[in-house]
C-alpha cells in the first residue's frame, strides 16, 4: 500500500485523531502544572523589601548609618572602577526602575552597565553587518556615520526598555484598582486598621494583578515601618505614577490629615477610577476602525477578490 492510499485508509486516519487527541489531552493537563506561580515570587520579593525597610528604620534610629549594598559582582564592579554612577546616572532613573519593579541596588548597577554596554554592542554589530556581511554597495563615511549613529542608539535602549515595562505594570494594576478599592472600601466598613484592610486587599486581588498584590503588601510594610503615613502614600503614588492612584493618595493624605471619613473618600475614589477605567476602554474601542483599516487592505480585501472573482475568472479561462 502506498502513501497516498494510507491517506484514504480509515484505521490510519483514525489512529492519527487518536493520536492528536492523546497530544492535546497531555498538553491540557500539563500546562497548568508547569505554570510559574509569579505571585509567590512577587510576594516573596515585597517580603525582602520588608526586611530591607525594617532595617533601614532600625539603623536609622540607632544611627548607624544607611544599609549596606549588596554583594559585589561584575556590573557593581564595572561601574565602581569607571566611576559610572557620576557620568551615566540622570534625575529620576531610580523613580523609573522602582515603577518598572525593579528595586535596591542591583537593578541600578545593571541599568548603568547595559547604557555603558549597549553603545558598544550595537556599534559592533553594525560594524560586523555593514563591513563584513552586507552586500550594499554604501560610501564608506555613510557605513561609519550609520554604525556610529546605531551605537548611539544604544545608549537609550535601556531606557526604553525600562520605560516599556513600567507602562506594562502601570496598565496591569489599573486593570485590579478600582476592584481594590472595593475590597478596601469593604474592608474598612468592617472595622479593619487601614493596614490590615491594605494586606487583606493585597493577598485577595494577587490573582487579578501580581503587580498591584506586590504595590499593596509594600504599602503596608511601608505603613508599618515609616513614621509617617503620608511617606507612604506617596511614594505608592510615586511608584505608580498613574493619576487615579496619585487622586486616591492624595484622598487618603487628607482624610489623615483632617480626620475626615476614609470610607467616604474610597467610595468616591473607586467610582472615579471605575469611570477613568471605562473611558480608556471606550478610547481603544473609538480607535479600532482607524488600526484595522491597513491590514484589512492588506490582508482581507485580496483574498475575498480572489474567493468571489477567482471561479469566474476560471471559467472564463476555460471558455
Amino acid at each position: 500500500m502506498s502513501w497516498i492510499d494510507r491517506l484514504y485508509d480509515p484505521q490510519f486516519i483514525g489512529s492519527v485523531l487518536a493520536g492528536l487527541a492523546v497530544f492535546a489531552t497531555v498538553i491540557t493537563l500539563a500546562v497548568p502544572l508547569l505554570a510559574k506561580d509569579r505571585l509567590a515570587g512577587r510576594l516573596k520579593a515585597v517580603a525582602d523589601q520588608r526586611d530591607i525597610l525594617r532595617k533601614r528604620q532600625m539603623e536609622e534610629l540607632l544611627k548607624k548609618g544607611n544599609l549596606r549594598g549588596q554583594q559585589i559582582d561584575f556590573m557593581k564592579r564595572l561601574v565602581d572602577q569607571l566611576k559610572l554612577a557620576n557620568l551615566l546616572e540622570t534625575p529620576g532613573i531610580r523613580d523609573k526602575l522602582n515603577a518598572a519593579g525593579y528595586r535596591g541596588q542591583g537593578p541600578v548597577y545593571a541599568f548603568l552597565f547595559f547604557r555603558f554596554a549597549m553603545p558598544f554592542v550595537l556599534l559592533a554589530m553594525a560594524a560586523v553587518y555593514l563591513f563584513m556581511l552586507s552586500n550594499h554597495h554604501l560610501p564608506f563615511l555613510s557605513k561609519i556615520a550609520i554604525v556610529v549613529g546605531t551605537g548611539a542608539l544604544g545608549f537609550y535602549v535601556p531606557d526604553v526598555y525600562v520605560k516599556n515595562v513600567a507602562q506594562k505594570r502601570t496598565e496591569s494594576i489599573m486593570r485590579g484598582f478600582p476592584d481594590a478599592l472595593d475590597l478596601l472600601l469593604i474592608c474598612v466598613e468592617s472595622g479593619m486598621s487601614i493596614e490590615a484592610a491594605f494586606g487583606r486587599v493585597a493577598s485577595e486581588i494577587g490573582g487579578q494583578s501580581v503587580e498591584l498584590a506586590e504595590e499593596l503588601s509594600l504599602l503596608t510594610a511601608e505603613l508599618s515601618y515609616l513614621p509617617d503615613r503620608r511617606q507612604a502614600y506617596d511614594n505608592l503614588a510615586k511608584r505608580c505614577g498613574h493619576p487615579g492612584v496619585k487622586a486616591v493618595c492624595t484622598a487618603l493624605n487628607q482624610a489623615e490629615k483632617y480626620g475626615t471619613p476614609l470610607a467616604t473618600a474610597l467610595r468616591v475614589m473607586a467610582l472615579e477610577n471605575r469611570e477613568l477605567r471605562m473611558q480608556a476602554a471606550e478610547q481603544k474601542a473609538a480607535s479600532l476602525p482607524a488600526k484595522l483599516t491597513v491590514p484589512m487592505i492588506l490582508f482581507f480585501l485580496p483574498p475575498l477578490f480572489v474567493v468571489i472573482l477567482g471561479p469566474a475568472i476560471m471559467k472564463i479561462m476555460k471558455m
